[in-house]
């Protein structure tokens, strides 16, 4: 029985690898094919596309080597890209949604958070399904899908917009990828399957930035506060978080106190998410 488990898990493990890379081919013709069109947003969109699935990517064989420092490499990780993230989406997100409408982007702020928590019960029911997958690699891959279609039409109704706020909204995949891998690896199966999720942001993105919005203020400040919502939720779901039983707890392995280390770690958690904010507001202050 053990050797046919086994031998069905190479079979899918080959599977989804090869729709991984699948999905990297299909990215790279989008790319093609949004730099040949030459819309206004289409050079931003294709660079976020591939940073967001370059950061992925090289979290991979990182996570992949395990050890008793990758606890602090993981609050690091998160904790700048979570920085990064609050502060882009108040600063270049939160301004949009309320000057095209105030009550309804305000609304649509708060549906985004909503929406945000509300996802994590459904990532929670998708984990009692038998999925073809991975749990880590399906909740990925709808994360990124999702943030993509949001990111792809922000830029293509808002073309002004800078690469900046893209940039920091995809940081979180370096450590998102670095973490996923580690999981997988433990786990006796191939992190390849990374691929898929890593190409997420810019599939959807390229392709959802064909959407036109009507110009109502309304629908614009609804639909830009939903994304400015969205991605403060993820970033707060980010904050590196040292706590007994976290992510970061789980990590540690060591005979000591455990409860020092995660003492020590919150030091570097509360430091790493300033020093992401930090950088945010410093490379607008250089480019405007």
């Amino acid at each position: 029985m053990s050797v046919i488990n086994e031998e069905e898990n190479i079979h899918i493990l080959g599977r989804l690898s090869r729709v991984g890379l699948l999905a990297t081919v299909v990215l790279a013709l989008l790319s093609v094919v949004a730099v040949v069109t030459g819309t206004t947003s289409a050079g931003k969109l294709v660079g976020i596309s591939w940073v967001a699935f370059l950061a992925m990517a090289l979290g991979v064989p990182l996570g992949a080597r395990t050890g008793t420092e990758s606890a602090g490499a993981l609050v690091w990780g998160y904790g700048l890209a979570a920085g990064a993230m609050v502060t882009s989406a108040a600063v270049f997100l939160v301004p949009q949604a309320i000057g095209q409408h105030p009550q309804w982007g305000g609304f649509g702020v708060a549906f985004g958070l909503l929406a945000g928590f509300a996802s994590h019960t459904v990532g929670h029911r998708l984990s009692h399904m038998d999925l073809p997958m991975d749990r880590t690699v399906a909740e990925l891959t709808a994360h990124a899908f999702s943030a993509g279609a949001i990111i792809g039409i922000i830029y293509g109704n808002m073309p002004e917009l800078g690469a900046l706020l893209g940039l920091a909204i995809v940081s979180h995949k370096g450590p998102a990828g670095y973490a996923a891998a580690r999981r997988l690896t433990n786990n006796g199966r191939d992190p390849s399957i990374l691929l898929l999720p890593a190409t997420g942001v810019g599939i959807a993105g390229l392709l959802s930035s064909m959407i036109a919005l009507p110009a109502s203020g309304l629908v614009r400040g609804l639909v830009f506060g939903f994304a400015a919502g969205v991605f403060l939720h993820v970033a707060m779901d980010f904050l590196p978080r040292c706590e007994l039983g976290s992510e970061i707890h789980s990590l540690l392995s060591t005979s000591g106190d455990a409860h020092e280390l995660l003492d020590r770690l919150r030091v570097h958690a509360v430091a790493s998410t300033s020093i992401g904010g930090l950088v945010v507001l410093l490379a607008w202050l250089v480019i405007a």
